[in-house]
């Protein structure tokens, strides 16, 4: 980025939060990290959501399951690296993984597209790494960063993911037509690189005390390796606090809610696109579409609504929101409400459940950041889809009506909305 570019969105930053000076280094390497991974996940999603349709439901739901004990096996080796390693040197080696393994795959796509495994494979691996790096990005945002910091700062930092999130599926659409679903995920691994370069920029600016003068001292003198080298860490630590099991709870039935507006979609779209790459398209486009809504939210809204009504706000909207949609579902169960529905659930979760989510962590130790964090971020959350997608398929194999099953939604949306409400009391 040169000095001028920098300047602008320096200034533009300034606009949108209450950024000090000395924070503005560490806001902007952060910002353009987080661009750089999202983008990349955006960018081949749209693959994930045409292999999905392309295996089918029974099969995607089956697939939820293996994701989930997938998922587990990544937090255990997680949590054992966390213990050895240095941050310095785990945090780009995690994008450099993900990277390699994008473009391996987009390699075995190239050979053989209607490879059912490698489609599988794929579907996995994106619905865990997906989870992983933003709980990656986050636990050390919040290692660098005080309390206060988060509140005024993780709504901007976030817009680096969106416009992310808003590019690489714009590129998908763009491209995908001539380079064809194996390029996308080629593409994806490029932004991977650039995160690896990213993130060494970061932690340069956490090692000179870019941040704030405890902060960025404490985090250059803590990078050392964490704990015990135990892979049970994370989900011990979570058992041990009823703190860290509420977050649990509520990482349950916000995953519950999303995966039964999910399994909907794959089936209309399966249902109205034939050709593989226009359903690629159709994803982008939905894509880029609530990113540039959520944008918006991010800038103008996000900050400012944690700062003046506190993180109770920021987790509690949406799930509230997502009552009213699963009612209206009930009532009129199209597919205009459907889409609504969704697009208020995913611009809800990018500008509000998001940021939120994360400053539940500002209140506990730097290990629990990792381990714990990690554990209910990813295994917990993809358990929530496993099980929701399994109950969503029982109750329509069983002949259950389309509007009772909606009703099931209205009522895990309203658990939800409670414990983000006492879990949000909590944070000050």
């Amino acid at each position: 980025m040169n000095k001028a570019a920098g300047s602008i969105l320096a200034r533009l930053l300034q606009r949108s939060a209450r950024i000090e000076e000395r924070e503005l280094p560490t806001v902007l390497a952060a910002a353009v990290l987080f661009f750089a991974v999202f983008a990349g996940y955006f960018a081949v999603r749209p693959v994930r959501e045409t292999v999905g349709t392309i295996l089918g439901r029974a099969r995607v739901q089956d697939l939820l399951i293996v994701t989930w004990a997938v998922s587990i096996g990544v937090v255990m080796l997680y949590a054992t690296l966390v213990a050895r390693v240095r941050r310095a040197i785990l945090l780009p080696a995690i994008y450099g993984c993900i990277a390699l393994l994008l473009a391996a795959i987009g390699l075995a796509l190239r050979a053989n597209p209607d490879n059912v495994v490698v489609g599988a494979s794929f579907y996995v691996l994106i619905s865990v790494v997906n989870l992983f790096f933003v709980s990656v990005f986050w636990s050390f945002m919040l290692e660098i960063l005080s309390k206060e910091q988060s509140k005024r700062l993780f709504g901007v930092i976030a817009v680096g993911g969106t416009a992310g999130a808003l590019v690489g599926p714009l590129l998908t659409d763009l491209t995908v037509a001539v380079i064809g679903n194996p390029g996308v995920l080629f593409m994806g691994a490029g932004f991977f690189v650039l995160a690896i370069y990213c993130q060494r920029k970061l932690l340069q600016q956490a090692a000179m005390g870019g941040v704030s003068g405890a902060a960025g001292v404490s985090a250059a003198a803590g990078d050392q390796p964490l704990g015990t080298a135990n892979p049970f860490a994370g989900m011990l630590l979570v058992f041990k606090s009823p703190y860290l099991l509420g977050i649990a709870a509520f990482m349950l039935l916000l995953s519950s809610v999303t995966t039964f507006l999910y399994m909907d979609q794959l089936d209309v779209v399966r249902k109205s696109f034939s050709d593989p790459e226009q359903r690629t398209q159709v994803f982008s486009r939905i894509d880029y579409a609530v990113q540039a809504l959520t944008i918006g939210f991010q800038f103008f809204v996000t900050g400012r609504v944690a700062q003046r009504f506190g993180v109770v706000a920021l987790l509690t909207i949406v799930p509230l929101l997502m009552v009213a949609g699963f009612l209206g579902l009930a009532i009129s169960g199209t597919f205009a409400v459907l889409v609504g529905t969704m697009i208020v659930r995913r611009v809800g979760e990018y500008a509000f459940i998001r940021p939120g989510r994360e400053m539940l962590y500002s209140v506990v130790d730097t290990e629990t950041k990792y381990k714990a964090k990690s554990f209910n971020d990813v295994p917990v959350y993809r358990g929530g889809d496993a099980l929701s997608a399994q109950l969503q398929g029982l109750l329509k194999d069983s002949g259950v009506a389309a509007s009772v099953i909606a009703l099931c939604g209205a009522l895990i949306a309203g658990l939800w909305a409670y414990a983000g409400w006492r879990l949000g009391r909590r944070v000050k």
